[in-house]
């Protein structure tokens, strides 16, 4: 299966598709360290990243028409400054909002599948009038706005479209946390997910592989948890208020009747890397440096190590004090380092990241987690593969009812 990455950062989305079967014809990415990222992987003969024909340049200048194959996937890291909680919520009159350009690859390429991971910062009530305009834009790709038409003038053009004719797509939106599905860091995204109407493919979300209440029962139910780790079985003591009240409603139950695996801590994900002094590193494992000089906000602590982490952040200025720091308790914390970034966000650990400190933290901060990614390419891949192949477009579709499946949960 083929796939085409724009926003592509320093991989994260690329590296899931790849481990999920499809070969990239393109990789667009603009940001100097995150290409050079990908280069010296590429260099060092990573299995994954080594063939990917990378693009350094501004998405906006790709030429669609240098793809002379069909697409399978279009997939997309669409910058989340425009809609993250975290910025200044300006949307439509950021000049980073590029759902544009996801629309005209849906157009020029028109690829079998869409993938694209934004912040849940999209779903928020303010931005429900521009976000619907979106949907209708990726579902209608080729009614193209006219010069200096505004966007919520396009957006009465697309509803008013022509219902027979046309290329369109079946559109699926869901809020998901990365952590149920086995990352270990609480992640919460929206994933917009689209198919090409003419295949027919009926998809839905796959379903989470993980849970709290699994986690919960480990530790404070079986005490499997802290055997794994060699450690005594602990009172609860520094937790989050949404582990304790899980604790606290678990106390009656004699059996547990979630089949999810427990959710993923910190420690599952980094105990076994070697400790290190602040100020110094290890030529053996690559990123492995822990940086001086984090410290508490009000607001902003760190993460707990028998918790998932919290969302790593990218940081507009320099690294996030409190989100991409691990507590030590008694109101001590310490950076993560960028190769722990890595494993919260599932990098392998022969992917390396390059660039000073501050920019690696924020190509790990800004990428999609690699496990994640993978197990939703793989569920379209799948998809794709039991798809039925027309000839050519059909001249008729369906009603924009059953095209746009808009189903939003969490």
């Amino acid at each position: 299966m083929t796939a085409i990455e724009i926003f592509a950062g320093a991989g994260g989305l690329a590296l899931g598709a790849s481990q999920a079967g499809f070969e990239h014809l393109a990789i667009v990415e603009i940001d100097n360290h995150a290409c050079e990222t990908i280069r010296q992987n590429q260099r060092a003969g990573h299995q994954l990243a080594k063939d990917w024909p990378l693009c350094h340049m501004d998405v906006r200048d790709f030429d669609y028409s240098s793809i002379q194959c069909d697409v399978d996937l279009l997939s997309a890291g669409v910058p989340c400054q425009p809609f993250s909680l975290g910025g200044k919520g300006m949307a439509h009159r950021d000049r980073r909002d590029m759902f544009g350009e996801v629309i005209r690859g849906a157009r020029e390429l028109r690829p079998k599948a869409i993938l694209i991971e934004n912040v849940r910062g999209l779903l928020r009530t303010s931005f429900k009038p521009y976000f619907d305009y979106l949907l209708l834009a990726i579902a209608f790709p080729t009614i193209t706005p006219y010069p200096g038409q505004s966007w919520r003038e396009h957006c009465g053009r697309l509803r008013r479209r022509d219902p027979a004719r046309g290329l369109s797509y079946d559109v699926h939106v869901h809020s998901v946390n990365a952590a149920d599905y086995g990352v270990p860091q609480w992640r919460d995204r929206v994933l917009i997910v689209a198919f090409r109407s003419d295949l027919s493919v009926n998809w839905r979300l796959p379903d989470p592989t993980h849970g709290l209440d699994a986690l919960v029962w480990t530790q404070w139910k079986t005490g499997e948890y802290w055997k794994r780790h060699g450690l005594d079985r602990r009172r609860p003591g520094s937790m989050s208020r949404r582990i304790a009240a899980s604790v606290r409603a678990m106390k009656a139950l004699k059996a547990l009747e979630d089949s999810r695996l427990p959710w993923r801590t910190v420690r599952d994900a980094i105990s076994d890397l070697p400790s290190l002094q602040r100020g110094k590193g290890l030529e053996s494992i690559r990123n492995h440096f822990l940086n001086p000089g984090a410290r508490l906000y009000e607001g902003h602590s760190g993460s707990l190590i028998d918790e998932p982490a919290k969302t790593l952040k990218a940081g507009s200025h320099g690294v996030p004090g409190g989100e991409n720091t691990l507590s030590l308790g008694s109101k001590s914390v310490r950076y993560f380092s960028v190769r722990e970034c890595a494993r919260l966000q599932t990098f392998p650990d022969d992917y390396i990241f390059a660039g000073p400190w501050t920019s690696a933290m924020r190509q790990v901060g800004n990428a999609v987690p690699v496990l994640l990614a993978r197990i939703m390419a793989q569920s379209i891949g799948d998809h794709l593969n039991t798809s039925r192949e027309p000839n050519s477009l059909p001249d008729n579709v369906l009603s924009f009812d059953q095209r746009l499946k808009v189903r939003k949960t969490g």
